[in-house]
């Protein structure tokens, strides 16, 4: 077993890896190119840990070092720190006192999440990190098989995004569906429905749908204002809608999503009830 390494300087290069973690365009040109990622909290990091990804090593704060010391045993160094080491390093107060980096895994190809997939998502132009990472939360809890991304949108192994999906983005499969929008026909080739999220007069109301629209659906969603663009929309087979009251014209996309998604898995048998989570969100 390793032994715990105590961080007593914030620019230790042995930490290099978690250095101006709250500046979102220099980790999002960094870490995806380098193949690393950088998970949040004891549960976002032991679920990433039994997905199969392996950590390049852990950063803890050092009162919490005896509660995670099982850590130490799984390869990767582990570096302890006080609050104020970690808060100079990072840049922000880590509150949950338990950050890890991890190698990336290869992402699969677009046809390979479509096969053998029931119901997919696909993003359009969704970058805000916090709303892909509810979108993802949403996907796995609610019957979503995986999820497609137009090249514009955000990084879904950013820490926020990861954060906010409470890990759930490494539950659902996920790909980059390119040329965008033309690879919508890759999707309608593999048997799957459009349907393009949209307040238009002419959408239909999700509930209407049929049966057929509802047996193998990819729901198009956009990003929050803006929503679908044109050619997103006419690529789609069907527009949709969900109903809305006292003059509300939009949800949250992430918000949109999950009620979507709901609708269009409300027939399926009940799920059984997940164990109790130990850790929650911001």
């Amino acid at each position: 077993m390793r032994a715990v390494e105590l961080i007593t300087d914030p620019d230790d290069e042995r930490i290099a890896d978690y250095r101006a973690l709250t500046d979102v365009e220099l980790r999002t040109r960094w870490e995806p190119p380098h193949g690393l990622f950088i998970a949040e909290g004891e549960l976002v990091l032991r679920r990433a840990l039994r997905a199969g990804y392996r950590a390049r090593s852990y950063l803890l704060d050092a009162k919490r070092v005896e509660q995670l010391g099982d850590l130490a045993g799984g390869g990767a160094p582990v570096y302890a720190a006080s609050q104020e080491i970690l808060a100079k390093a990072t840049g922000f107060h880590v509150h949950r006192g338990v950050l890890a980096s991890f190698h990336r895994k290869a992402l699969p190809g677009a046809d390979e999440v479509l096969d053998g997939a029931r119901r997919v998502a696909i993003l359009e132009d969704v970058n805000n990190h916090t709303n892909l990472g509810a979108v993802f939360r949403g996907a796995a809890a609610l019957g979503i098989d995986g999820v497609l991304l137009s090249p514009s949108c955000a990084d879904p192994l950013y820490r926020r995004s990861v954060r906010v999906s409470m890990g759930e983005v490494f539950a659902v499969p996920y790909a980059t569906l390119a040329p965008w929008p033309a690879a919508l026909d890759r999707v309608r080739s593999a048997g799957f429905t459009v349907l393009a999220m949209t307040p238009a007069a002419d959408a239909v109301p999700m509930q209407d749908l049929d049966k057929t629209d509802r047996a193998r659906p990819a729901l198009l969603l956009g990003a929050e204002g803006p929503g679908l663009s044109r050619k997103a929309i006419d690529g789609s087979d069907k527009r949709v809608v969900i109903p809305m009251r006292r003059g509300v014209d939009s949800l949250n996309v992430a918000a949109a999503a999950a009620v979507a998604f709901w609708e269009l898995g409300r027939d399926d048998a009940p799920a059984a009830a997940p164990p109790q989570a130990e850790d929650t969100a911001d």
